[in-house]
């Protein structure tokens, strides 16, 4: 109704097979598929319509996981939109599909191969994850440097081993190098490998990683630690696709694919001189802005459950779930350490957790200094209140005995010293008098 009201002629399909038959014969610019239908798979759907040469196909779907997104960006979808629809965000789609239809991937693509990487999935389900998704989708599909860019905690390792996995070189291996971890001439022979006798304590020939790799690819973690005096050679790789051991003549080919990450800004330190800036330009070929935890709350709730089920098998533990106000607490707090910040807290809340509920005072405790004190703020919020409650039923007792000490004491079943503590507490006075 929505797309008829702008000008759109439509043809709808309940069915797969209805739905070939109407492509056929309405031959429509802009295919919008459902993921769920009654007789097949949305995605084989997809693969069907991609090899009969229909482009611009946007998938629709209740589903939220990374499987399905890639493999609906890897099998050929244009867009991928999750439900509820927002109908402007799909009149917006069909609009790029319309302008983009020539930069369609080619109706005869090879089909994609079933999702093999299980291990540190990836979740979430808001905008920003989505769109990382299917970068990764797009991503895997070529051989191209990758930069990843976000705060320590965000999860870029698991990026590049999802960009790995998907890819057609899945099979070889994935070296991966924390760059901040290894100094020095230690690093350079990490990377590149070095001969025997190169330097003191270099009693064998060592292969360095880009040698080991092969035709997969190396994570260069944290590659803003990289020397500056190193930057260099790597460089040299990544225009050259060759490289000499330390104390080597001997020029090595390796087709190993660079994917970079780092916490800090690279481009700051290019400005400030210890970043290289042609190296720079180099490792950003493509670049995946991760964003923190606090950027994307809504997968707050997808996570805690992801964490829950990882804790119990790695636990043994039985946890179904983290008491209402305490996910409460956990999806306002600003996780300065992201996802591994949240998955440790509920780690160790976990461990002191005897039942099935991780409660509330397990949590906030851990939620660093703002939590706690907004929670002491909340708990003297609750004991004003109780003293308050506490005051207006004293005074309400002394006036049933006409401030008769003896008779409140014993409705109140409380001894004379601690009334008289209590009245001077609260400023309790008959006729302004203090007692």
């Amino acid at each position: 109704m929505f797309l008829t009201e702008k000008g759109y002629a439509i043809e709808c399909a309940i069915t797969a097979a209805e739905g070939f038959e109407k492509s056929d014969s309405f031959n429509p610019d802009v295919t919008i598929l459902d993921v769920h239908l009654p007789d097949m798979d949305g995605l084989e759907v997809l693969e069907k319509l991609r090899h009969n040469d229909k482009k611009n196909i946007i998938i629709i779907t209740a589903f939220h996981d990374m499987d399905t997104t890639i493999k609906a960006v890897k099998s050929g979808a244009f867009e991928y939109i999750p439900k509820p629809i927002d109908v402007e965000e799909l009149e917006k789609a069909i609009d790029r599909a319309m302008k983009c239809s020539s930069s369609a991937h080619s109706a005869d693509a090879t089909p994609v191969p079933p999702f093999v990487y299980q291990e540190g999935k990836i979740i979430g389900k808001s905008r920003v994850m989505k769109e990382i998704f299917k970068t990764i989708g797009v991503l895997s599909e070529n051989r191209v440097t990758v930069l990843i860019e976000g705060e320590t905690g965000t999860g870029k390792e698991l990026i590049a081993r999802a960009v790995h996995y998907h890819s057609p070189f899945r099979n070889h291996p994935l070296r991966i190098i924390n760059c901040s971890a290894i100094v020095g001439t230690l690093l350079e022979s990490e990377l590149f490998g070095h001969e025997q006798g190169s330097f003191t304590g270099a009693s064998y020939t060592k292969k360095g990683k880009f040698e080991l790799a092969g035709e997969g690819t190396i994570f260069l973690d944290e590659v803003g630690e990289i020397p500056f005096e190193l930057q260099s050679k790597l460089l040299r790789f990544l225009q050259e696709k060759e490289f000499e051991r330390i104390g080597g003549e001997k020029k090595i080919k390796s087709n190993a694919r660079v994917i970079a990450a780092t916490n800090r800004d690279l481009w700051k330190m290019v400005q400030d001189g210890n970043f290289r800036e042609d190296l720079y330009y180099r490792l950003s070929v493509a670049t995946i802005k991760v964003p923190p935890l606090r950027e994307r709350k809504p997968d707050i709730p997808l996570l805690i459950e992801y964490m829950i089920k990882k804790i119990n098998h790695e636990l043994n533990k039985g946890l179904k779930r983290v008491e209402q106000e305490a996910a409460r607490w956990m999806l306002e707090y600003d996780w300065p350490g992201n996802v591994r910040e949240l998955e440790n807290i509920l780690t160790h809340a976990a461990i002191n957790t005897q039942g099935e509920v991780i409660l509330e005072e397990l949590i906030t405790p851990l939620l660093g200094k703002r939590a706690v004190k907004e929670t002491n703020e909340k708990e003297t919020s609750h004991e004003q209140s109780l003293q308050n409650m506490e005051k207006e039923y004293i005074i309400k007792i002394l006036d049933r005995t006409h401030w008769h000490l003896g008779k409140t004491c014993k409705l109140l079943d409380m001894s004379r010293p601690t009334l008289r503590n209590k009245l001077k507490t609260y400023g309790i006075s008959p006729n302004g008098k203090t007692i």
